[in-house]
């Protein structure tokens, strides 16, 4: 599956990144439509999930097609995830975008999406590197508390570490915690918003989110199950209801 860090980054199944990003687009370029109305769309080109499998079986009898098929079923197969960064212009936000999928998702249990397990929006990116990231943990703190005036939140800290050796999990976590303004407090059980903080290699991404529990940490697969789990839950309740 693909992981996406959109702003930002997302996750999906390695060997189908040109579909995953032929699907985000299309769907991203339809919600940025009705969200930025006024704004310019250019979305890449479709992909077409066969595409790579027409071209393998290219010029092969129809009995060698068959036996190639009924080979590749035997085989075992090990889904890997990988990462696709996509970027987006003003006046696009990409947590307002992100936010406006996964509700969808949840409501409608449909994701639109068949290789795209996990979203995460990101307002900004740099160095990772300590000066690199306090400067822009500043700058996304700063405008998200300026917006929200004299409200105090309490606050958690979500960090993901990729292919990166360099900082540690706890120096990092210690850094940003002291990186954000007096009079907001951390909690690990209830939290108001949530500081993502992704590093993937030597580049490092931070956001700041609500609800990010309540959407099951923007993973649409999971976010369209639950939906259909609960449906097919209170269909067999009316089901029994009704005997």
């Amino acid at each position: 599956m693909v992981e996406l860090i959109f702003g930002g980054l997302d996750a999906g199944v390695k060997g189908k990144e040109r579909q995953t990003v032929g699907e985000i687009y299309d769907i991203f370029d339809s919600l940025a439509s009705e969200l930025w109305p006024t704004t310019t769309s250019s979305s890449g080109g479709n992909d077409n999930s066969d595409d790579d499998d027409d071209g393998a079986n290219e010029g092969l009898s129809l009995e060698e097609q068959i036996k190639r098929e009924v080979s590749d079923m035997k085989k075992p197969r090990k889904e890997q995830l990988f990462v696709v960064f996509i970027s987006c212009k003003p006046p696009v936000d990409p947590v307002e975008l992100v936010m406006k999928y996964v509700k969808t998702v949840q409501e409608t249990g449909a994701s639109r999406t068949r290789h795209t397990q996990r979203l995460v929006p990101v307002m900004d990116t740099c160095y990772a590197a300590i000066p690199d990231i306090k400067e822009l943990c500043q700058k996304v703190f700063s405008a998200f508390f300026e917006k929200e005036g004299d409200k105090k939140f309490k606050y958690k800290i979500e960090l993901r570490i990729r292919n990166h050796t360099t900082l540690s999990r706890d120096t990092l976590i210690q850094h940003i915690a002291s990186w954000v303004p007096e009079g907001h407090t951390v909690s690990l059980n209830e939290p108001d918003i949530f500081i993502l903080v992704e590093v993937f290699k030597s580049i490092c991404g931070v956001s700041i989110v609500k609800d990010y529990y309540k959407f099951s940490k923007f993973n649409v697969l999971e976010l369209a199950n639950a939906k259909k789990r609960k449906d097919a839950d209170e269909g067999a309740d009316g089901a029994s209801r009704t005997k």
